[in-house]
Order: structure tokens, then C-alpha cells, then sequence
């Protein structure tokens, strides 16, 4: 049977060792930043988990295997190489049958990572129900592996270009626990603030492993989702936010953009009506998420 799975030497040995490990998501190096910004923020998310006491293992599909943790010149192909598909839980099969490259998304890097043995990952902001989905039921198949797949995910909510009254419903609807870090108030990715109110709050990282592990020891193997504000230096205000997000959505439909292709449509029309802001506070609040995720996931091996 062919070998799936490949561990960097470093991730290797920590989980061998129970040692604080960091999963950490490829598409948004392979398809949410320009090259080479992209590459230089997948070294500092790396830095940033070691420095906060967790060994980073970022996630991707390379040459048909699973790639737990990846080296120099595998963050070099993930950044660079225009072939490198957006590959959710759904494709992995079919990405690694025909031997290709896949960045991972949370879906699959949630998946990813339970099947190797890592409990914590961080990203910039989850997928969800997007706008209009009650006409097109497009929902992000993150919210269904949330359901389904015991990990913690830190992320400074649910991306603003989707319907979040939606998405928090969804969630709730799945019995998966929405937890803020610091707030009852659930972020809106770029905005600290979406004026929605969340019904559980905790604040430390000692907190939120010792939510999980309760989780666990319950038989409980739904996820957990962990609302992470960005911080207020660098936030853009919702008021700004949603004007900008509304000309984007009218631009997208004007060109009939839909499925899979929207949310990287958004994103970069976003980038583009900002000046740029976005992608530094996009930057910015994935980075507090993995500072916030490699406390958790020390705590979480301190409690083993």
C-alpha cells in the first residue's frame, strides 16, 4: 500500500514525543496572498508557532502524499507554482490518485491533521454560509468537517464576505461550540466586531484545552471553534468593511462569478478597494492566530 501520509523529521518527533504540535493551512499561501508575500508569510506563521511553543506543521498535498510539516523548498512550490489546486475535504482522494499538488483548506486540513494526531489548528477566518444561500444552499463544507472532526480551529471568525446571523445559526444547528477568546462579541474577520452576540467566552489558553478535553472525555467529536478578534490596531471598522464587501458582491455578480470561485474573487476585489489594507489585516489576524493556537496546543500537551 502506498505510503499517504509524509512527516517532516521536526513534527515527527514532537507528536512521537507528545510535544505541542500547530497545524497550519496551505491555501491561504498557495491562493490568498501574492507571491512573494505569500512565502515570506508562511515562514513567519511557522516562526511565530515556534516562538509561542508549538512546532508548526503546515498541511498540503505534494507529488500524491499528505505532508505534515514542510521544508524550504515545499513552502517555495506551495507559493510559487500556479498548478497547486484548492483542494477541500472532498477532493483529497482525487488529488492524491493523480499524483498532484493541493493546498488544503480547513476542511481538509482539519481532517488532515485529526488523522495524523494534531488537535489545534489556526487560520485566518473559516468559510460559511454565504449570502444567498437560502436560494443556492452554498455552504462551506468547513462547517461541516467542524461538525464532525475533534480539533480546535482558532480563527478570527467566519470570512466577512459571508452571511455570519447565518453561519453562527448553521454552527448551532450542528452542535458546534462557537467559543470567543477575550469577547462575547463575534468577530467579522477584518472587524474585532460583527454585533453578534456568542453565548460562551473564555480567556485563556489553559481554559479553552481544558473546554476540549471535557469535549473528549464526553464522547463528543464535533470541533470547536474558537472566535479569535482581531486585534483593535489593526482591524478595519465594520462600518468601513461593509460598504466596501457590498461593492465587491455587486461586482461579482455583474460578472456572474459564483461557487468555488467567488470567495477568491472577493477576496482580491477586497484587496484592490482597500489599497491593500485587507491583505495587512489579513496578514496581521492570521499570525494572532497562530500565536493564540500554539498556547493552546502547549496547554493541551501539558494536560496529557
Amino acid at each position: 500500500m502506498k505510503k499517504i501520509f509524509k512527516y517532516s523529521k521536526d513534527v515527527q518527533a514532537a507528536l512521537t514525543k507528545g510535544d505541542p504540535v500547530l497545524a497550519l493551512e496551505s491555501t491561504i499561501v498557495a491562493h490568498g496572498m501574492p507571491y512573494p508575500q505569500n512565502l515570506e508569510f508562511a515562514r513567519e506563521a511557522e516562526h511565530t508557532a515556534r516562538k509561542y511553543g508549538a512546532v508548526p506543521a503546515t498541511i498540503a498535498i505534494l507529488n500524491g502524499a499528505v505532508c505534515i510539516g514542510l521544508d524550504e523548498n515545499q513552502l517555495e512550490i506551495l507559493a510559487s507554482d500556479k498548478n497547486v489546486k484548492k483542494v477541500a475535504t472532498r477532493e483529497i482522494g482525487g488529488t492524491l490518485a493523480t499524483g498532484g499538488h493541493g493546498a488544503t483548506t480547513v476542511s481538509s486540513t482539519m481532517r488532515l491533521a485529526h488523522q495524523a494526531g494534531i488537535r489545534v489548528f489556526a487560520t485566518g477566518g473559516i468559510g460559511g454560509v454565504h449570502r444567498g444561500a437560502e436560494k443556492d444552499l452554498d455552504i462551506s463544507a468547513d462547517l461541516i468537517e467542524l461538525s464532525r472532526t475533534p480539533v480546535i480551529v482558532i480563527s478570527a471568525g467566519a470570512k466577512a464576505i459571508l452571511d455570519l446571523p447565518k453561519t453562527l445559526e448553521y454552527l448551532e444547528t450542528m452542535s458546534v461550540p462557537v467559543i470567543g477568546y477575550g469577547t462575547t462579541d463575534f468577530p467579522a474577520f477584518y472587524s474585532s466586531r460583527s454585533g453578534l452576540e456568542l453565548h460562551q467566552s473564555l480567556s485563556s489558553p489553559e481554559e479553552v484545552a481544558s473546554a476540549f478535553d471535557a469535549q473528549r472525555d464526553l464522547g463528543i467529536h464535533s470541533g470547536m471553534l474558537i472566535a479569535n478578534p482581531a486585534p483593535a490596531d489593526i482591524e478595519i471598522p465594520l462600518a468601513e468593511m461593509s460598504v466596501i464587501i457590498d461593492k465587491a458582491l455587486r461586482d461579482a455578480s455583474k460578472l456572474g462569478i459564483l461557487g468555488k470561485e467567488l470567495t477568491p474573487y472577493l477576496l482580491g476585489r477586497i484587496v484592490e478597494l482597500t489599497e491593500g489594507r485587507s491583505l495587512v489585516t489579513n496578514r496581521a489576524l492570521a499570525l494572532n492566530n497562530v500565536k493564540i493556537g500554539a498556547k493552546i496546543a502547549a496547554s493541551l500537551a501539558e494536560r496529557a
